[in-house]
């Protein structure tokens, strides 16, 4: 009977503490408040070349509103004008460091920090990084700044409480709160990690901080998803340890410097992991390889990265964000499955701005052509390439495949994307030239009992690997 009771208030006091939540918020609102701040932004932006009137063309005034503007403004070019934002950031360190968004910053000629004290200071840009909207600030103050820390984004769970600060619509210091509703969000950016959060965001919070219910920031308030501009309770804040990585490397070099393995790469899908004979559809499927790190320690196109640094490669999304976390000149391990074995290869990884900032150089020479003939197949009308050819697609003049001249709009190939200009450089992971050389592909993949045949197709320079089924 007493162990009856027991269980019934064992019961009874776990549902009491699993609904529990504070009482109320303001202890821990009045601990971070002093570390958050409004900013505002000032930019001269070039006057309107318009007309000044508001007169409907063709209306009786217009002839009277004309010479008006023409009296006060003869000869005048139009005046520049200063325009203002707002946005919100926060402080992490006493000696005057501001976490801020990208985007809230961009082309200010005057930054003014506005604290929870009423103070304002000048702010100076120390880096900025697009690729995440991150950027950081410097103030200089007399007396050390209260500040907040970076928490620990991945430890977040969706379903925990958070609280969002900042200046929406211009109001100043307000505070909302909510759960985490998902994690590892991706919008647009190719290092996206946002945590999705119902607390309301609006425009103006861009650029504050995200707290936890311990006072330690992990995310900042980045993007809105809405259809009006306005919060439906859809937030996306970019996770602490995506921004603590940019913020140190901000602070250190002012600008970032993420590892860079030089390979263009695509989702191995069902399909593709057919054709090529993989137990999977997992990894990163190199499409091309083009001078870097990646050419230098023999990576080929048509290797399948199956993992980088000894974690698994899940698919292209994953690898990107690991191999631009990895510090350049690091030393790391790149496993691919290539023609059905395992290699491991031993990577020094480069520097990603650098490489976007070079210029891939073309080759010169002509190279003499097979005489042109085309041929029906997988649903493709097919060519080899020729000079001609070459510079109507806008090709290299070393590249070697076929030109597709016409597509079958009932075929897959249509179905999956080809397109007339396309050009197919490989099939079955070897090169092709001819038809006779494709059409040897199509036979080896029957014989090896494929049902698909992979196919490594380039337009405008860009590649991808596109599988085409080989049944009748």
């Amino acid at each position: 009977m007493m162990l009856g009771v027991l269980a019934v208030v064992l019961v009874v006091a776990q549902s009491i503490a699993a609904f529990a939540k504070p009482e109320s918020l303001a202890p821990l609102a009045e601990k971070i408040s002093p570390s958050v701040v409004n900013i505002t932004t000032s930019t001269m932006v070039e006057g309107r070349t318009g007309p000044r009137g508001i007169v409907p063309e063709g209306s009786p005034f217009e002839d009277f509103f004309r010479e008006f503007q023409d009296r006060n403004h003869d000869d005048e070019s139009p005046r520049a004008r200063r325009s203002s934002a707002l946005g919100s950031g926060f402080v992490i360190s006493e000696d005057g460091f501001v976490v801020t968004n990208n985007h809230v910053i961009e082309g200010a000629d005057e930054i003014t920090i506005e604290f929870f004290s009423g103070a304002e200071l000048k702010a100076t840009v120390i880096g900025t990084d697009p690729n995440t909207d991150i950027a950081l600030l410097k103030v200089e103050a007399e007396n050390a700044l209260p500040f907040v820390k970076f928490g620990d984004s991945d430890a977040a769970r969706v379903g925990d409480w958070v609280i969002a600060m900042g200046n929406p619509l211009g109001q100043g210091f307000s505070v909302s709160a909510g759960i985490v509703s998902a994690r590892n969000r991706a919008l647009s950016g190719t290092y996206d990690d946002y945590i999705q959060t119902d607390a309301a965001i609006n425009r103006g919070n861009s650029g504050g901080p995200l707290f936890n219910m311990a006072g330690d920031v992990i995310g900042v308030n980045t993007a809105i998803l809405s259809p009006n501009g306005g919060s439906i309770g859809i937030g996306f804040s970019m996770a602490s340890n995506v921004v603590t990585r940019v913020v140190d490397q901000l602070k250190e070099y002012g600008e970032t410097r993420r590892g860079w393995l030089g390979v263009r790469i695509q989702d191995v899908t069902e399909d593709v992991a057919d054709a090529m004979g993989l137990a999977s559809a997992s990894g990163a499927l190199i499409t091309d390889v083009p001078e870097g790190p990646a050419k230098e320690a023999g990576l080929l196109t048509g290797d399948v990265i199956m993992s980088f640094d000894g974690v698994d490669v899940e698919d292209t999304r994953g690898l990107v964000r690991q191999v631009g976390n990895s510090p350049v000149g690091a030393s790391v391990r790149v496993t691919v499955m290539r023609e059905g074995k395992s290699q491991t290869i031993l990577v020094v990884l480069g520097r990603r701005e650098d490489a976007d900032a070079s210029e891939p150089a073309d080759g010169s020479d002509p190279e003499d052509s097979a005489e042109p003939q085309t041929k029906d197949l997988l649903g493709l009308t097919l060519q080899p390439l020729t000079d001609e050819m070459r510079e109507e697609l806008g090709a290299d003049s070393n590249t070697d495949g076929l030109a597709v001249v016409a597509v079958d709009e009932t075929s897959e190939a249509f179905e999956k994307g080809l397109r007339t200009g396309d050009i197919i450089t490989e099939a079955g992971q070897q090169k092709v030239t001819s038809i006779d050389d494709l059409e040897a592909r199509v036979t080896a993949a029957k014989d090896g009992g494929r049902k698909s045949l992979l196919l490594l197709v380039r337009r405008a320079g860009d590649p991808r690997f596109v599988a085409l089924s080989l049944e009748d």
